[in-house]
């Protein structure tokens, strides 16, 4: 099934401001149609009566008994509507004394109602509303009417005159509005244009210059992006290079042992020579290949998650007794001091054992047969020291490179063991220092 694609970002805003301009004027045009009407209809009414008062005081007697009309005048300004105004004089008794001369005559007479009521001229639908006013001398009703058609067309034209140029500017404010949208929305097309051109692996953050406040966090969650995938891709190249470095003088000389167990047919004792170095070589490699995977898992971690209080006297246990018979056959004694049983660390188990044992290891495989590797715990850190020769200054100095190894080693490594240790310290929120102690031998220490 196709998807359809969304509408622009500048049509949807003119759409929508569209349809709240179009709900708010009709809105307004209900509010003020409402208001009109309600204000027309007092004004309206105030006005027939003022009318029906200046006619009550009126001298009625001096009226004809047949009852004569208001002659029509032409006036200059204004237009006189029948509607308007109507109205008529009668005697208690029902007898029309007087009336406009239009509608007027029309008014049915009432011999009850007082005040305002709602009615029908003679022979017409339509309504009117009608004030009735007995004279003071209690001889005389006088009645005033106003079509309701006409205070609603007035109301109307009210409206209509105000209205209307609001409808009329709608459209030059929709046009303002894309002008404006499409200036505001540069920024944002011109940030698309150099995402499109832009390098995958370049590092350099977006330019936020003329974004808006509400896009900024989307442009520098981009270029935090853009730092950690060229992060990604630098780690991942050097180690593809580190490894194809590294790699090549292990498979060079499983080769060569290949190739003499291939020539040592006739020869046993050659041929079982050349296997037992080219197992030793296969080691090699599957260590090297395993510290490398492990170094790069590493380095693409920011921070640990699932951490968990660990018992450091436990996990130092644990490592010490994991090495225990690979120091034996090696004629060196591995030695644990628990000074502080308590120490309990958050971390994860499997990096910290990782890290005491790479330590255990690296002392374990260059000190000489016959030493003492101490194990020794405090409050504040642990340490791993041989009574080994140490080492220089010169070479103190680079130790924890990767792939570093002192001159004068005739251990096989691949340098990658203190790497390891210090990257795992970091993400601990450890510190390795690593030195030659006073009595003699090598010390590492991770302090916290």
């Amino acid at each position: 099934m196709k998807r359809t694609r969304p509408l622009s970002l500048r049509l949807r805003l003119t759409l929508l401001f569209l349809l709240l301009s179009l709900a708010a004027w009709l809105c307004a045009s209900l509010v003020a149609w409402q208001q009109t009407r309600d204000k027309l209809d007092k004004l309206f009414d105030t006005q027939q009566m003022l009318f029906a008062k200046r006619l009550s005081v009126m001298e009625f007697e001096q009226l004809q008994s047949a009852a004569p009309q208001i002659a029509k005048k032409k006036v200059k300004h204004g237009h006189l509507d029948d509607d308007a105004l109507a109205f008529a004089i009668y005697s208690t008794d029902g007898k029309m004394l007087l009336h406009d001369g239009a509608n007027g005559k029309e008014i049915p007479y009432n011999y009850r109602r007082e005040g305002f009521d709602n009615g029908h001229l003679r022979d017409d639908d339509d309504s009117w509303r009608f004030l009735w006013l007995t004279a003071e001398n209690k001889r005389f009703r006088i009645v005033v009417g106003q079509e309701w058609d006409y205070r609603q067309e007035m109301a109307l034209e009210i409206i209509t005159s105000q209205l209307t140029p609001w409808l009329v500017a709608l459209p030059l404010m929709l046009i303002l509005l894309i002008v404006l949208l499409s200036l505001e929305l540069r920024p944002l097309k011109k940030l698309a244009l150099s995402l499109r051109a832009r390098a995958p692996d370049l590092a350099e953050p977006l330019p936020d210059d003329g974004v808006p406040r509400e896009v900024r966090p989307l442009v520098e969650a981009l270029n935090q992006l853009f730092a950690r995938t060229h992060t990604m891709m630098q780690r991942e190249r050097r180690f593809t290079s580190d490894a194809a470095h590294e790699l090549r003088s292990p498979l060079a000389a499983l080769k060569v042992q290949t190739d003499v167990a291939q020539l040592s047919d006739d020869d046993p004792i050659d041929r079982q020579k050349a296997l037992a170095q080219l197992h030793t070589g296969i080691d090699r490699a599957a260590r090297l290949v395993d510290q490398l995977l492990t170094l790069s898992r590493l380095d693409s971690l920011d921070n640990l998650d699932d951490l968990e209080p660990i018992s450091l006297a436990a996990l130092l246990q644990s490592a010490v007794m994991d090495n225990y018979h690979p120091a034996q056959q090696a004629g060196i004694d591995v030695r644990l001091h628990l000074h502080d049983n308590t120490v309990s660390r958050q971390g994860q188990p499997l990096l910290l054992s990782l890290l005491v044992r790479n330590l255990l290891d690296n002392a374990i495989r260059y000190s000489p047969a016959g030493s003492t590797v101490d194990v020794t715990l405090d409050a504040h850190c642990f340490s791993v020291r041989d009574n080994g020769p140490g080492i220089s200054e010169e070479a103190l100095a680079r130790i924890g490179e990767r792939f570093y190894r002192p001159p004068g080693q005739s251990e096989t490594g691949s340098g990658l063991g203190l790497s390891i240790v210090q990257r795992i310290a970091r993400l601990h929120h450890m510190t390795v220092t690593f030195g030659n102690h006073p009595q003699g031998g090598f010390i590492a220490r991770v302090s916290w």
